[in-house]
Formats: C-alpha cells, sequence, structure tokens
C-alpha cells in the first residue's frame, strides 16, 4: 500500500510538472544569434500538450500548437540580412531573445584543425587586437558525447561578438572564413562550432546512414550490442560510431543554415580509401536531417605533414586520404580548399589558418554567392603520352601557371609499367606541365605531391591558389583492404 502511495504521489508530481511547464527554445536560441537570411526560418521548442504558442520576429507574427508529447515547431517566412530584432515566443510564458542579427550561418565541424583557436594560430595577438567585428558572431557547441540522439544541448550556450574579448576562442578556420565573407557581403555572420580534435569522421555520421554500408554496418551492430552503461557520456569520441552526430549534430537540427564547412580527415588516414564512402556519405546524410536539399559543403583538404613518412614508393596514408577527399567533390554543391603548400614537417596543426579560411571563402563566394573570383588552384584534367613525355593538362589555370621558392617546377614524379617512381624533370609549357625523366623511357603514370609530406612542391596559378596532389594511374591503393573496426 506505501509503494502505491509513493507512485501515486510520484505521478501527481509528474501531472503538476506538465501542467506548468514553461515554453521552452532549443539552447542554440540565445541572444545575439545569427538567423539565416533569405531563406524559411524554422524555430521550434517544447511547451504543454496542445499549449498555442507565438513566435515574433521583426514584423512577422507566426502561431501553433504543441503536439501530445509537448513539441512545437513553426516555419517564419525568409527575412533580408538586417538587425538587431528581438524574438519573442510566448504561450503561458514569454520568452525575449534580444540582439538577434539575420544573416549568413554556416556550421563548423571537424576535428583539431576546426577547434584550434584564433589565440593559438599566427599573428594571434595583431589579430586579436583588431577584431572589430560585432556581425560577426560564435557559439561553440560544447563536447559531450551521445549514445542515442539528444533533442537539445544540455548546457546553455553563448553567442559572442568577434572582439579583442571574445575572439581568441573562436575557431580561428571558422573566423577568418567569416571575415572573408563579411568584408565581401556586408552582412552578418553566425559561425556554429561543432568540433572535437582527434575525431574520425564516422562519429559524426547517424547510426542509420552507417547501417547503409556493409562494412560500415558492422561496427554498427557491435556498437548496438554493447552495453547501454558501457556508453557514457564524455567518453572517447572515437570509441563508437556516431556518437557525436547524436550530442553535436543532431541537437542542432534543424536550425536553418547556410552551409558548413569541415576540417577533418587526419584520424581517418589509416582507412583513406574507406573515406571515400565514409565521407560523402556523412555529407548526404546531414543534408538529409537538415531538410534544406543540397546546401553547400566545403571542406579543407588535409596539408602536408610528415605522419608516417609515406611516399609513392613506400605507399601514402594521407595522399590517399586528400583524394578520397578530392573525389567528394562528385557530390553537389561541395568545394575543396587546398593547402597542400601550408603544412609543417614536424606539427599536424598548421598555425596559418588565415590562409584556410581565406580560400575556404573564395570558394563560397563563388559557389554559394555567385562572385566571379578565382577560387582554386590547378587541378588535373588530362593527360597525353609521347615517347618519353607526359603532357598534363589543367583547370583552373587562372591567369597562368607558376611556381613558388623555386624556378624549377618541383614535386614531380613519374614511372613505368615497373611502378617505380623517379623525380621527374617537369617544365611549364603554356597552360600544361611537361614531365620526363631520364630513369622512364616509356612511362605509365605521374604523380604530383604524392607523399604524407611533399615538401616543397611548388606548382600555382598566378592567383596564389596551389595545385592540388594528383595521380594519373589507378594502382591498387595501400588502404583499400582496411575498414573500420569498432574499438574496444
Amino acid at each position: 500500500m506505501r509503494k502505491y502511495s509513493i507512485l501515486l504521489c510520484i505521478g501527481l508530481m509528474f501531472s503538476i510538472n506538465a501542467l506548468i511547464a514553461d515554453v521552452r527554445l532549443p539552447q542554440i536560441f540565445s541572444d545575439g544569434m545569427v538567423l539565416q537570411r533569405n531563406q524559411p526560418i524554422a524555430v521550434w521548442g517544447w511547451a504543454d500538450p496542445g499549449e498555442q504558442v507565438k513566435v515574433n520576429l521583426n514584423s512577422q507574427r507566426q502561431e501553433t500548437t504543441a503536439d501530445a508529447d509537448g513539441k512545437w515547431k513553426l516555419t517564419l517566412s525568409p527575412e533580408e540580412a538586417g538587425g538587431p530584432f528581438q524574438l519573442v515566443v510566448s504561450g503561458k510564458n514569454t520568452l525575449t531573445l534580444s540582439d538577434v542579427l539575420i544573416g549568413e550561418v554556416w556550421i563548423c565541424s571537424g576535428q583539431s584543425n576546426m577547434e584550434w583557436i584564433v589565440a593559438n594560430s599566427n599573428n594571434a595577438e595583431q589579430e586579436i587586437a583588431k577584431a572589430n567585428y560585432p556581425q560577426i558572431r560564435h557559439v561553440k557547441i560544447p563536447r559531450i558525447t551521445a549514445g542515442e540522439p539528444l533533442d537539445d544541448i544540455e548546457e546553455s550556450l553563448e553567442w559572442e561578438e568577434a572582439n579583442p574579448q571574445n575572439v581568441g576562442d573562436f575557431t580561428a578556420v571558422g573566423y577568418f572564413y567569416a571575415r572573408e565573407l563579411h568584408k565581401e557581403l556586408n552582412v552578418p555572420i553566425g559561425l556554429i562550432n561543432t568540433s572535437w580534435g582527434g575525431t574520425m569522421v564516422e562519429t559524426w555520421i547517424s547510426k542509420e546512414a552507417l547501417k547503409k554500408d556493409k562494412n560500415l554496418k558492422k561496427a554498427v551492430l557491435a556498437y548496438e550490442n554493447t552495453p547501454a552503461d558501457t556508453v557514457r557520456k564524455n567518453t572517447n569520441p572515437n570509441r563508437y560510431p556516431t556518437l557525436l552526430f547524436n550530442a553535436m549534430i543532431n541537437p542542432l537540427i534543424p536550425y536553418t543554415v547556410k552551409g558548413a564547412i569541415w576540417y577533418q580527415g587526419e584520424s581517418n588516414a589509416g582507412r583513406a580509401y574507406e573515406y571515400r564512402t565514409s565521407f560523402p556519405m556523412m555529407i548526404t546524410d546531414w543534408r538529409k536531417r537538415w531538410g534544406l536539399g543540397d546546401f553547400p559543403f566545403y571542406f579543407v583538404q588535409l596539408a602536408s605533414f610528415k605522419a608516417a613518412g609515406g611516399t609513392s614508393a613506400t605507399g601514402s596514408t594521407w595522399a590517399e586520404l586528400r583524394e578520397a577527399q578530392h573525389l567528394t567533390l562528385s557530390l553537389p554543391r561541395t568545394g575543396e580548399a587546398v593547402t597542400i603548400d601550408i603544412g609543417t614537417t614536424n606539427d599536424i596543426h598548421p598555425r596559418n589558418k588565415q590562409d584556410v579560411g581565406k580560400r575556404l571563402a573564395a570558394v563560397a563566394l563563388h559557389d554559394s554567392y555567385g562572385r566571379d573570383v578565382v577560387y582554386s588552384g590547378p587541378e588535373y584534367k588530362k593527360h597525353k603520352t609521347s615517347g618519353n613525355q607526359v603532357t598534363i593538362h589543367f583547370d583552373h589555370v587562372g591567369g597562368g601557371l607558376t611556381t613558388h621558392g623555386a624556378d624549377e617546377v618541383i614535386g614531380f614524379e613519374i614511372a613505368g609499367a615497373d611502378q617505380r617512381f623517379y623525380p621527374a624533370e617537369a617544365k611549364i609549357e603554356g597552360e600544361t606541365i611537361v614531365v620526363s625523366s631520364s630513369s622512364v623511357s616509356k612511362p605509365k603514370a605521374v604523380r604530383y605531391a604524392w607523399a604524407d609530406d611533399p615538401g616543397t612542391s611548388n606548382l600555382f596559378n598566378n592567383e596564389g591558389f596551389p595545385a592540388g596532389p594528383f595521380r594519373t594511374d589507378n594502382w591498387t591503393p595501400v588502404t583499400k583492404n582496411v575498414v573500420y573496426e569498432l574499438k574496444n
């Protein structure tokens, strides 16, 4: 009888709490936020079941009703860039968010090179001192893992202005990207920084998407058979798949965004061939779940780094990862910033994040905003063999081919049918490169910058964009048969 009374009291407590539940917004909605311009704006949250919820923004007023689970969602009509505004949400209580801007909103995600902050980047003291961009706003999603998709971030979030007090803790790549966009577009820019150093791509993908691949499915099934109390919050995000999708992506959906920028891949280099599947899978998964169509997705190709010291002769996992990234351009509305020239042999974290941001911004300005700008370096198009010479043709030559740091072209290799590569002599002839070696009489393959750390490879266009690494052969990659296995 006593047990029944206790249960009855608990039931009454829950009933009373349900009756007095406040209207609530997700944590991503807070003072100083940036909403996406020129697109329908999703607003959602929680209230009492059946409660009428009103949302006011600028001159708009929309109403909806919370469903049986207390969830509600509505869509505001597109707004032009501007602000500051108030976003007012009311039901039995009223929420007023102030200093709300409308502009361009970008997800910034990946591992440590995206998480890397302005304070640790080149010329940090000067960059911080001159940061005076009140229309650039940044919000950092806290590091957390979850075994199942979360509806909301469990911690309060703060949108911060780009000023000397705050900018040191911004994602450096994101900030320098936003700064270039703001200078060109003159509209507010919002950065949602959801990144975690050392993470592999599989932890950023939903369980349902991973199950569609026969190899990745095995890891998911092993994860599903793991006791629930084993998968704890804040555990190693690489221990199981999908943990960061659950905790750091799903709670942001369906916040209206323009697109995403991504810097990741170092942790997947050992399985570079599989990245040809997993990386486009993640992009497709995010797009499907956001419901915004093929929103722009721009990524950074890995910079040079010694890693395991891989070369064409020994096999380079990092070169193969860069190739997998480049192949992802087959997806619509994707773009790539090549950074092979800014890496540091002994440091996986290049401090030059300014050029990374600028190159991503050039891609965005061309692809998303219709600007007539050069946004890429020379990109392998085709080749023709004549005798002992191979002529390489390129796209994105811009104002012409050139070299940096030396008069001769450095970084080309050539091989015959024996698949032994030799350093090649390479000459610029118009918009082509002619490659040869006295050691190879019948060339079958040419490679450029094909190594973990290709060092002084130096082919650029006159606009200052580096040529991306490439190979003309289709010889078997060293990572071809390496697949994801659940870490115990």
